[in-house]
């Protein structure tokens, strides 16, 4: 199969293109390279697809995708004016302050397409503070955004977390907290406490409240085996219907070298850093998975899959494995987990719901030379800053372990941070930081194409990581995740600072 194979750089992906469809393609390299900036809503998928009118079985990826209903609710607490001592002080303009979070509270809540009800003025009385706690009882948001604006209004906000029943944000802006008025109620279970002037961290907890409702209006696809049924997972509400395996290859046997195949073919070839085994029909397989996934999920109607790819591929019944499918599709906001691991889709989910960015599910190889450890896998997303900002350079690669097909090698930025996160179920979260130190090539080393080398945050020893199949994300988004597993009540675990002797148990090995 090597033999037949050639190594390209951004050159033509098909041999045989006549000069009458030069046109065609110029303009659509043109899109590609506008579409760099687009939200998921509109990919590069969709931009091409918006160039003619699309195929009547078109799958719209920005619809698969949940866009959950989710209702917010927001008060200022405070005390009856004029104040006189008391911080945040007499000098501090509150009407100004209070206009500028309003503004602030309806730009996020647009953007993260939540539905808000906000108290028309300020709870300052203790009948109206009681008539807001029923009315949230009544309601029963799926939030509460509580402003302070006064350091004596603790006590109510403490009251409304606790009768209310519904996840609580507390925002105190610098001046209306000591660290002695956090030491509790920052640390109990449901509620979220921003002590701080940065509007970013209040859209975080918002950006909480979002994922929650995304996973609980999703579903997995579970692709294995030859049963089928359907459960939901505890806490995160997310149903997980499953599937038998031959669903897949026998919809892709089904998908055409159409249109749609052969412009993400094209495109995904023309982005590249380097075309190295992937030879054209390789490339318009891979694009067959992507568009038989997408029919899959719509027929389904589910959100995100996780499948048994590697028993797919040792089976021999596809000829490609999905590795750069799932790479189109981690892009695009759709979570796609490999091996059909469960908890490793939906830890995927989580940076997906909660960061607005992929992750990809790796393996954890220790270099104890350097005492780092390489996060190795052939599925990574490209847009690793976020689903509307710009691909990371890649390498289009086959499948290491079976040379088959698009595998994308995605060169991680050196320097950054990353965050690792893995549900060892759903009712507990590993969660670890690191910072990116080389990305790894395939040959010389063995493995995974995307294999990413990282220093460990307050780890002693590499071989000390917790847990396998840990999902990456650029980024340190610790405190936001611990926030947002605080909120609903997961437990977070880390990987021990110190050295640790113990004979952990051997992780199963890649069949």
């Amino acid at each position: 199969m090597g033999q037949n194979r050639s190594m390209l750089m951004n050159t033509s992906p098909h041999p045989h293109h006549c000069q009458g469809c030069l046109s065609r393609r110029r303009c659509l390299q043109l899109i590609s390279s506008a579409a760099v900036g687009l939200t998921f809503s509109r990919s590069v998928v969709s931009a091409l697809a918006a160039t003619r009118q699309p195929a009547p079985d078109f799958v719209d990826p920005a619809k698969l995708r949940p866009h959950p209903l989710t209702r917010i609710e927001a008060a200022y607490l405070q005390q009856p004016r004029p104040y006189w001592l008391g911080w945040p002080g007499t000098a501090y303009p509150l009407d100004q302050a209070q206009a500028e979070y309003n503004a602030k509270l309806n730009e996020s809540c647009e953007r993260l397409e939540l539905t808000l009800r906000a108290e028309a003025k300020p709870l300052e009385t203790e009948a109206g503070l009681a008539a807001f706690i029923n009315g949230l009882k009544d309601r029963q948001p799926d939030g509460v955004l509580l402003t302070l604006q006064h350091m004596q209004c603790w006590g109510w906000a403490d009251r409304v977390a606790r009768e209310a029943g519904v996840p609580t944000i507390i925002f105190a802006p610098v001046g209306t907290a000591f660290t002695g008025h956090l030491a509790g109620i920052s640390r109990r279970q449901g509620v979220h406490v921003i002590s701080s002037l940065e509007w970013p961290a209040v859209e975080d907890g918002l950006r909480m409240i979002r994922a929650k409702r995304m996973f609980e209006e999703s579903r997995i696809l579970w692709i294995k085996g030859n049963e089928r049924n359907e459960t939901v997972l505890d806490r995160l509400g997310t149903k997980v219907r499953a599937i038998p395996r031959d669903t897949f290859n026998q919809l892709f046997d089904k998908m055409p070298a159409n249109e749609e195949a052969k412009d993400i073919a094209s495109t995904f070839r023309r982005g590249a850093r380097k075309i190295i085994e992937p030879n054209w029909d390789d490339s318009v397989n891979s694009a067959r998975c992507y568009t038989a996934a997408k029919r899959l999920l719509a027929d389904e109607q589910a959100n995100a899959l996780s499948m048994d790819c590697l028993g797919m591929v040792q089976a021999k019944l596809v000829p490609t494995p999905p590795c750069g499918a799932w790479t189109i599709l981690q892009d695009e906001g759709i979570t796609a987990g490999c091996e059909a691991d469960l908890h490793g889709a939906t830890s995927m989910m989580l940076t997906s719901y909660l960061l607005d960015r992929p992750s990809y599910m790796n393996d954890p190889v220790p270099e104890t030379a350097k005492n780092l450890l390489i996060a190795s896998h052939c599925t990574s997303g490209t847009r690793l800053e976020g689903f509307s900002k710009a691909r990371a350079d890649y390498s289009l690669r086959s499948h290491s372990e079976s040379d088959l097909g698009v595998s994308v090698q995605v060169f991680w930025p050196v320097g950054a941070p990353i965050t690792l996160v893995r549900f060892s179920n759903t009712n507990e979260l590993i969660v670890d930081t690191g910072t990116v130190v080389s990305n790894v090539d395939t040959p010389p080393a063995g493995g995974c194409r995307t294999s990413v080398e990282v220093k460990m945050d307050n780890v002693e020893d590499c071989r000390d990581v917790l847990g396998f199949h840990q999902c990456v994300t650029l980024g340190n988004h610790r405190r936001v995740v611990e926030g947002f597993c605080q909120l609903y009540g997961i437990k977070v675990v880390h990987s021990p600072r110190e050295a640790t002797h113990a004979h952990l148990p051997t992780a199963s090995t890649r069949a």
